[in-house]
């Protein structure tokens, strides 16, 4: 009697469940957004979002939620009802690096449901433009030799500047005066006036300054060149073959989201990264739409738990920060 009980309870909730889902959305849903407006993951959720608001037929919004490296935004979505209406931006420092970045994280890097992975880019090296070093060989030779006086600029704790920045100092052996800012548009316009030297930066944030030769770039970490900057070589081509750095954005929504809501979830952000529209400015923006057979929320999944183990091993021996 115990056991049918539990049965019939056990499909009252599927059945309630896929209910739910069927009816789901009713209203505006949130993709929240953990850095500032015109940053890289604002400008991801919001080039998905009016195509996932046609798919779903209701409006899906971008909120901005900064701070602390972006864990105040993202603690947001993990602490949100498990309902689907708030979603968030999932990239490296915020998800997959949070525990190796914070002594005491106010989420866990797999305390979410994973809605798919949106797209990848790779990261570039730059410098002011009349910082001395022309090539990477002489980056690198300039900043070991310089290494008290250079400054280095990033967006803040488990930013992609910020983790980038973190294994290229890790690989040539140097710790130099790090000026950190609120927001990736912040970082990079001081390197651009010239009051910081170099950064480390995906390549939608720069691209426009270096064809400009308003800054210079020495390397990206990608294993092929970039289209948007094809005079730019590797890092192996330039001399430093252990750096390899992808940055990744995906769509996450609070742990315990019904399944069959992820699934419509999902449908609608395949929907999105399908449209010409979006395709072409993620390609103009030098953003690389993941293909279909990494769009699903399980292959998100476990992309999401390689990601944890690599930053693990990537950033295991430096000491986190107090949490935020």
């Amino acid at each position: 009697m115990i056991r049918t009980s539990c049965y019939l309870a056990t499909a009252l909730l599927a059945y309630a469940s896929q209910a739910f889902a069927q009816e789901f959305p009713t209203r505006f849903v949130t993709i929240v957004a953990p850095f500032q407006a015109g940053g890289p993951s604002d400008t991801v959720a919001r080039l998905v979002a009016v195509p996932m608001s046609k798919a779903l037929g209701q409006q899906v919004v971008v909120e901005n939620v900064t701070g602390a490296g972006g864990t105040l935004g993202s603690g947001r979505v993990a602490k949100a009802a498990p309902d689907g209406y708030t979603l968030g931006i999932s990239g490296s420092g915020t998800h997959a690096a949070v525990e190796q970045l914070y002594a005491n994280p106010p989420y866990r890097a797999l305390d979410f449901e994973s809605v798919g992975l949106v797209n990848t880019t790779p990261v570039v090296i730059v410098g002011k433009k009349d910082f001395p070093p022309n090539t990477l060989q002489e980056l690198v030779a300039y900043l070991r030799a310089n290494e008290k006086t250079v400054t280095e600029a990033d967006a803040g704790v488990g930013s992609v500047s910020h983790l980038a920045c973190s294994v290229f100092h890790s690989l040539i052996g140097i710790k130099p005066t790090v000026v950190s800012y609120r927001g990736t548009p912040q970082a990079t316009q001081d390197v651009l006036a010239g009051n910081v030297d170099f950064l480390c930066n995906q390549i939608v944030n720069i691209v426009e300054h270096a064809k400009a030769g308003s800054l210079k770039a020495y390397a990206v970490t990608g294993e092929t060149r970039s289209a948007m900057l094809p005079n730019v070589p590797t890092t192996t081509e330039a001399g430093l073959p252990d750096f390899k750095l992808t940055v990744w954005y995906g769509l996450s929504a609070p742990k315990g989201t019904p399944a069959p809501i992820v699934a419509k979830l999902n449908q609608a952000l395949s929907v999105a990264m399908d449209d010409p529209i979006v395709v072409k400015r993620f390609a103009d923006l030098g953003y690389d739409v993941a293909p279909p057979q990494q769009r699903s929320p399980a292959a998100f999944e476990e992309f999401m738990r390689k990601e944890v183990d690599l930053w693990a091993r990537v950033l295991g021996s430096m000491k986190p920060a107090n949490s935020p």
